[in-house]
């Protein structure tokens, strides 16, 4: 008996790395799984049908249940007929894990319109549209039951948000878009049973093995691999169980045997007032002094780099 038996989950991006590895941790579970893939490369470019599939077979292979979706994740329709193929197929929708994304990285004076628009569409409106067809359908259900529903909503992001690398303009930003959104998905999910939380990898992936991280990431010819993503992925899985139904609303960074919490912002900082209105000199007065003692950027707002 698995924790997840009888439950139905989509997972987005799930041909390769660590959508693969969820789906089929799902899957291992008892979770009947839409498995959800466009087969693009690391760029987001190409197409591959097969890749979603080869998945699917390997779940049976294993004695499980899937299907695939070849939907594009910010399509909205696309997105609603993935939810949809859930509730048709299996005749329910438990779990959705949002995992689809690529990079196209440079700095904001290389980058083009393209390559922004395009990353902030895949991890921003890819996390958006499935997650609102989604808490749609558990919202109606939780209302004709009369009771609440079993909804599990993972949501993948990087601590790219909070180191801000200047390199990645468009994914960091996109990743920060994605903490917003899942938490305000936490706090309208949680009158319907619905967790929301999102998962911060440090994982070996096609993305992080591509630019100036891959070095960091690179498989160590021996001892612990802190970076394999099998050390991430059972994190995502443990998020969708019944054992985690007190959980939502979290930022976790997972990497290998370590899972840490990320904290809330903390709006408590450096207080300023007046008596009056600001003006060029009240603001000097004031503001002056504490900047003197600061290092520019370097104690500013985004984390430092490691």
């Amino acid at each position: 008996m698995g924790s997840l038996d009888g439950k139905v989950a989509v997972v987005t991006g799930a041909a390769h790395g660590l959508g693969r590895l969820h789906a089929l941790g799902l899957a291992a579970e008892g979770a009947r799984v839409v498995v959800n893939d466009l087969g693009v490369a690391a760029d987001g470019s190409g197409r591959d049908e097969s890749a979603a599939q080869a998945v699917v077979d390997e779940i049976k292979s294993a004695g499980g249940e899937a299907v695939a979706a070849f939907g594009d994740v910010a399509d909205f329709g696309d997105a609603q007929a993935m939810i949809q193929k859930a509730i048709d197929t299996y005749g329910d929708l438990n779990i959705l894990v949002n995992n689809a994304g690529f990079t196209r990285d440079g700095t904001i004076f290389n980058l083009t319109e393209d390559e922004f628009d395009s990353v902030m569409r895949v991890h921003v409106k890819g996390h958006f549209a499935p997650s609102k067809f989604a808490m749609t359908y558990w919202r109606e259900k939780s209302k004709k039951d009369g009771a609440p529903v079993f909804g599990r909503l993972v949501s993948t992001a990087s601590e790219s948000y909070m180191f801000a690398p200047p390199g990645q303009p468009n994914y960091s930003a996109a990743k920060a878009g994605i903490v917003s959104l899942t938490m305000g998905l936490a706090q309208l999910g949680q009158r319907y049973g619905v967790t929301a939380n999102v998962v911060l990898p440090r994982a070996r992936t096609r993305m992080t093995m591509g630019g100036p991280t891959a070095a960091i990431f690179q498989k160590p010819e021996d001892g612990f691999d802190n970076f394999a993503p099998e050390n991430s992925s059972p994190l995502f899985v443990y998020l969708c169980t019944p054992q985690a139904e007190r959980i939502s609303g979290y930022v976790f960074v997972v990497w290998g045997q370590q899972v840490k919490i990320v904290e809330r912002p903390n709006p408590n900082g450096a207080l300023f007032q007046t008596e009056t209105a600001w003006n060029m000199q009240t603001l000097h007065e004031q503001l002056g002094p504490h900047f003197e003692k600061l290092e520019p950027v370097t104690d500013g707002y985004s984390v430092p780099a490691m």
